[in-house]
């Protein structure tokens, strides 16, 4: 409107978002501090960020666990967003690869993977006499979501699907706060790249790894480099930008072989296309 006045549908989107804002402020408000299972994507970095607001920093530390599964360039756009807000951060290290059972990628590893993550900042909440939460959203429900049973299993607080924020919710919420990953498409760790029964280790989260950063390089912002054992990977690429890595598919597939991959197959970008 020439007023400046928001139309109606976005009347009701602020409307929405402040009742959300309400809910969740109620949630945290009764908590003497929290600690925030801390990846870096809009989830957690919206629950960070309206913890902060209610609670204040000195009762807030994000806790973000570092291991092979995650990316460099992961970890370093997630102590950017931290800083960005303000908020404590304290990076554990996890061993998962330890763990036989995530190594064996029987379908249940995401389970494990969390178990590794809420022992480390179960710790630290504990020194603190905080409560511990993750960034679960109220659609992520009646999704396959092994880490969410560890996170049942032990108690850990999800206060947005707790409060009813929707995805939808979320992003407007990081929106708001002027957060950069508002937009951020998932972006699960690097053993996801793994279909069932490869067994997950160093070597091959690293192959992954160097993959998907040359694709980056390249200008592809959605990708993901689905390894199939040493030698061959499957390179997935957002359906916008398929037309140009085909032009490019001589030069990814050198991409491929220079990360240690000797076939190489490019294909649009399915969510979900292996499953964990």
């Amino acid at each position: 409107m020439s007023d400046g006045v928001p139309d109606d549908g976005h009347r009701a989107d602020m409307f929405s978002l402040e009742q959300a804002r309400a809910a969740l402020a109620a949630r945290l408000q009764g908590l003497s501090g929290l600690v925030v299972a801390y990846s870096g994507g809009v989830d957690s970095s919206v629950l960070l960020a309206e913890a902060l607001q209610v609670l204040g920093r000195e009762r807030v530390v994000a806790a973000i666990a570092d291991s092979p599964s995650l990316a460099r360039a992961e970890l370093d756009a997630a102590r950017a967003t931290a800083a960005a807000l303000g908020a404590e951060l304290a990076v554990l290290r996890t061993d998962e690869l330890a763990d036989p059972r995530y190594r064996a990628n029987a379908g249940d590893r995401c389970y494990w993977c969390k178990e590794a993550l809420f022992d480390a900042a179960g710790a630290l909440a504990d020194e603190r006499g905080w409560a511990l939460a993750y960034g679960e959203n109220a659609d992520d429900v009646g999704e396959h979501r092994p880490g969410a049973r560890s996170a049942a299993g032990r108690g850990v607080l999800a206060p947005l699907r707790e409060s009813g924020w929707s995805k939808e919710v979320v992003r407007a919420a990081a929106r708001a706060h002027g957060l950069a990953v508002a937009d951020k498409p998932a972006s699960p760790c690097l053993a996801s790249r793994l279909p069932v029964g490869v067994t997950v280790d160093a070597a091959a989260l690293a192959q992954v790894e160097a993959l998907e950063a040359r694709l980056h390089e390249r200008g592809f912002a959605v990708v993901r480099a689905r390894h199939y054992g040493d030698d061959a990977v499957v390179v997935e690429i957002a359906d916008q930008d398929l037309a140009r890595a085909r032009a490019l598919e001589t030069d990814l597939a050198a991409d491929a072989r220079a990360c240690g991959y000797a076939r190489c197959t490019l294909r649009a970008y399915r969510s979900g296309a292996v499953s964990v």
